[in-house]
């Protein structure tokens, strides 16, 4: 199984590297900027 906070540390390491903006990254995968947040935070899964 995989660990949901692992998830949220790979997320925001892939965007850091690639010097993206939480907007930019949402404007990419076709979601909300908080949606972003939320992934990297831990709060939402979806």
């Amino acid at each position: 199984m995989y660990h949901l906070n692992k998830f949220c540390n790979i997320i925001f390491d892939l965007r850091k590297k690639r010097g993206w903006t939480q907007t930019i990254l949402a404007e990419k995968l076709g979601v909300s900027p908080q949606s972003i947040s939320k992934w990297e935070c831990g709060v939402s899964q979806t």
